[in-house]
């Protein structure tokens, strides 16, 4: 995505919201001999349904990802229960630091080690406020502009970004059912059964013919 990872356009990240992030992926996208299955982890699975209003995709998987409804009630479900952490990550969304266990107990229902936990915190980057607004209220997805694909929704039981009921409010709203991961939180591919995670979307793929 713009102004992520070795992207450019760092410097003037916030001037980017949820429609550059599409154009990203589309531009990749358009490469491709054929439609792609696009797979979308949190802020990733909402930048996958902007997708589908304009683009065709052969499939779609959402991993604990934002709800077409938005971050609104994720955000105050968290400010409620945990507003220590809703400090915290507002914080590090906005470059600020903050301490390895608010990333552990952000992410993670299952045990990481210190090692791991510091490398994936060094690589954690401020977000685009702009692409936060997008989410939460201004730019969210409308099914009415989408060709659906064949939808997997993924969630984990103990994800307090995107708690499973907002999992299940997704899957209710594009018409499948979700599937709930026991014992793992917001990070999925990073915990320490990524593999289940990952052998049931290889699965899905196959039963739908990708």
């Amino acid at each position: 995505m713009s102004g992520h990872g070795g992207s450019p356009g760092r410097e003037h990240l916030d001037s980017f919201g949820i429609d550059q992030y599409v154009k990203d992926v589309v531009a990749v996208a358009s490469q491709l001999p054929a439609p792609p299955v696009l797979i979308g982890h949190s802020m990733g699975g909402m930048v996958a349904q902007k997708y589908l209003e304009g683009h065709e995709a052969a499939g779609l998987v959402l991993m604990a990802s934002v709800p077409p409804q938005g971050l609104w009630a994720a955000a105050l479900g968290l400010a409620f229960q945990k507003p220590g952490m809703m400090n915290d990550l507002n914080s590090l969304l906005g470059g600020g630091r903050v301490a390895l266990d608010t990333l552990r107990e952000a992410m993670f229902a299952q045990p990481v080690s210190a090692e791991d936990l510091a490398r994936w915190y060094r690589r954690l980057q401020p977000e685009s406020h702009r692409a936060i607004w997008d989410m939460t209220l201004f730019n969210l997805p409308l099914k009415s502009r989408m060709r659906l694909p064949p939808l997997l929704v993924l969630g984990a039981e103990h994800d307090t970004l995107i708690p499973s009921s907002q999992v299940e409010m997704t899957a209710r709203h594009y018409g499948v059912e979700a599937e709930i991961f026991p014992d793992m939180g917001h990070g999925m591919m990073l915990e320490r059964d990524w593999a289940k995670v990952a052998g049931r979307i290889l699965d899905w793929l196959a039963e739908q013919g990708l």
